[in-house]
C-alpha cells in the first residue's frame, strides 16, 4: 500500500478507513466485529484510520490496538467548543482506543469562519495537547468550501478532511471545482488535505474507479478515506489502490444501496433537516421528503431524531 508524508510529519496510507459506517449510525457491528475488520485492514495496509467522538467506534478501534494494531494512526474528531469538552473528548479517545496519544484531532462538521472562531478555545487546547505530546496535529473536518478557504490561513490548523468527489455529492456550498480550487490554496498553504465521501456515500460505487482516479490525481490530497464495515468492500478498495482491476466488485456491491428509511410515525419536527448538511431532506406537505441524489449517507440526520423515525439502511 503507498503512503504518503503529511504536512506535520505523520505517514499515512493513501487509503484510509472510515469507521463510521460500523457505528451505531450505520451497520452497528459489535466491537469484537469491528475490531476484527480493523485488524485485516491493518494487515492488508492500511495504517490510517479515521472516526470521530459520537460515532461511538472507539472500542471497536481499542479492540484493534489491543490485538496487534497498535501503530496505527488515529485520527478523531469532536464538536467541542471550549476546553472542558475538548478535554473530555480527548480523553474518550484515549481511554477508549487505548492509544497513547491521538495522531490527528479535528474540529468537527465545520461550516466557515464563525463555526472555527466560536470553537477556538478547543483549538487552543489541542495545541497545547500537541505541544505535550498527545496529539500529533490538529485539524477541522467539513462539507463546506468556505470553511476549508478560512482554514488554509489559520497557523493553527494542520490538516483539513472534507468532502472530495468528481461529482461534488456533499459539498454543501459549491461543486467539485470550487472545493478543487480551495484544497489548492490550502495545500499550497502547507495544510495536509484528507479527502473523504471519495464515493458520495456509495452514491458513486458504479463510477468507483472514475471517482478513486479523480481523487489520486488531484496532487494536492494526501490521503482518501473510506466508509468500510464489510470484508468486501475492504477488499474491493484494497485491490484498487494494489492496481487490480475493481469493475466487477464494485458492481455486486453497488447492488446493495444504502437508502434512508423513513418510518410510519415521523411527525416531521425537521430536527433531522436543520441537522443535515447537505440539505438531502425537507418537508413538504406535511411530510419528510428525502432526496437521494443530494444524501451523503452518512446517517447524522438519525442522530437528531429523538423518535427513532429515521435511520440508513442497506436494502
Amino acid at each position: 500500500m503507498e503512503t504518503r508524508n503529511l504536512n506535520c510529519g505523520i505517514s499515512v496510507s493513501r487509503l484510509g478507513f472510515g469507521c463510521l459506517c460500523m457505528g451505531y449510525l450505520q451497520s452497528n457491528l459489535s466491537h469484537k466485529e469491528g475490531g476484527e475488520l480493523i485488524k485485516l485492514a491493518f494487515q492488508m495496509g492500511i495504517n490510517f484510520f479515521d472516526t470521530a467522538q459520537f460515532y461511538d467506534t472507539y472500542r471497536h478501534i481499542g479492540y484493534a490496538v489491543k490485538h496487534g494494531c497498535k501503530d496505527m494512526v488515529l485520527c478523531s474528531k469532536s464538536y467541542a467548543f471550549d476546553k472542558k469538552g475538548a478535554k473530555q473528548a480527548l480523553e474518550e479517545a484515549l481511554i477508549g482506543t487505548g492509544k497513547d496519544f491521538v495522531d490527528i484531532f479535528l474540529l468537527h462538521e465545520t461550516e466557515g469562519e464563525l463555526t472555527i472562531k466560536g470553537h477556538y478555545e478547543a483549538i487552543s487546547y489541542y495545541q497545547d495537547m500537541k505541544r505535550e505530546g498527545l496529539i500529533k496535529a490538529v485539524g477541522i473536518s467539513t462539507h463546506h468550501i468556505q470553511a476549508v478557504e478560512y482554514a488554509a490561513n489559520m497557523n493553527e490548523i494542520d490538516v483539513i478532511e472534507t468532502v472530495v468527489n468528481n461529482k461534488g455529492i456533499g459539498v454543501a456550498d459549491g461543486g467539485s471545482q470550487d472545493m478543487e480550487r480551495a484544497i489548492e490554496k490550502a495545500n499550497a498553504n502547507n495544510k495536509s488535505i484528507i479527502a473523504m465521501k471519495v464515493l458520495g456515500g456509495g452514491n458513486l460505487y458504479m463510477e468507483a474507479e472514475d471517482s478513486f482516479r479523480y481523487c489520486l490525481g488531484l496532487g494536492d490530497v494526501d490521503a482518501i478515506l473510506c466508509g468500510m464495515s464489510t470484508r468486501s468492500e475492504l477488499e474491493a478498495n484494497v485491490a484498487f489502490f494494489n492496481g487490480e482491476d475493481i469493475t466487477r466488485r464494485f458492481a455486486e456491491l453497488a447492488k446493495t444501496e444504502k437508502k434512508l428509511l423513513i418510518e410510519s410515525w415521523c411527525t416531521a419536527c425537521g430536527q433531522c433537516v436543520e441537522r443535515c448538511s447537505v440539505r438531502a431532506l425537507s418537508i413538504a406537505g406535511g411530510e419528510l421528503c428525502w432526496e437521494a441524489a443530494k444524501c451523503a449517507r452518512c446517517g447524522y440526520c438519525s442522530q437528531a431524531c429523538g423518535d427513532m423515525a429515521i435511520r440508513l439502511i442497506s436494502s
